[in-house]
C-alpha cells in the first residue's frame, strides 16, 4: 500500500513540458497548460516549455538538449502518440531511451481504460531514462495528461511517496557512467 511520509522533505524538481503539434500555440494549449498547472499545484519547477511540430527530428533534439540540462530532471511531451501519419513521438523518443520504464504505460493505460475504455488502445503512451533524465510521452488531450499527472507522475515525483518513488533514485539514474 502506498502512503506520503510528511516526516520525509518535499523535494522540488525542474520539469520541462514539450507539446508536440503542428497547430497547438501557447494560446491554446490546454494539455501542456494542464500540466504546467499540475506541476506548479505540486510544488514542482517549470524550467522550460516549448511547441514543436510533428516532425521526429526536432521533438528529438528539443527532448535530448533538455536531457543535457542540469536543471532539468523530468521532460513531459504531450501529443503524438496516436496511429496518423503524423504521429512521431514514441519514433523520436524511443531510441533515446537507456532503460524503457513499460510499467508507465501499462499503468496509464489501466488508469485510461477506467475513464475511455477500449479506446485507451489508441495511445502509445511510454516512458523511459536517458541521460539520468525521466522522460514521459503523453498523448495530446488535457484528459490523458490528467490521467497520467494525478493517477502516476503526482506521487511518483514526490520525495515523500512510499515505498518507492523516482525522486529518490534520481543521483543513481547515471551511476553506470560514473564507474570506472
Amino acid at each position: 500500500m502506498s502512503t506520503t511520509q510528511t516526516e520525509r522533505p518535499f523535494i522540488s524538481v525542474g520539469i520541462a513540458v514539450l507539446t508536440v503539434s503542428d497547430t497547438r500555440t501557447l494560446a491554446d494549449d490546454r494539455s501542456g497548460d494542464t500540466l504546467v498547472a499540475r506541476i506548479a499545484d505540486a510544488g514542482h519547477r517549470l524550467i522550460d516549455r516549448a511547441i514543436v511540430p510533428d516532425d521526429k527530428d526536432r521533438i528529438r533534439a528539443q527532448v535530448e538538449a533538455w536531457t543535457l540540462s542540469a536543471d532539468i530532471d523530468v521532460v513531459i511531451t504531450t501529443g503524438g502518440t496516436g496511429f496518423t501519419g503524423r504521429d512521431v513521438t514514441p519514433e523520436a523518443l524511443e531510441p533515446l531511451f537507456e532503460k524503457r520504464m513499460d510499467g508507465f504505460s501499462e499503468v496509464f493505460h489501466r488508469i485510461s481504460y477506467d475513464k475511455i475504455g477500449t479506446s485507451t488502445i489508441q495511445s502509445r503512451a511510454t516512458g523511459g531514462v536517458a541521460n539520468a533524465t525521466f522522460i514521459f510521452v503523453l498523448p495530446g488531450s488535457p484528459g490523458a495528461c490528467k490521467d497520467a499527472w494525478d493517477g502516476i507522475l503526482k506521487a511518483q515525483l514526490d520525495y515523500r511517496h512510499m515505498p518507492c518513488n523516482f525522486v529518490e533514485i534520481m543521483p543513481r539514474l547515471d551511476e553506470h557512467l560514473r564507474r570506472g
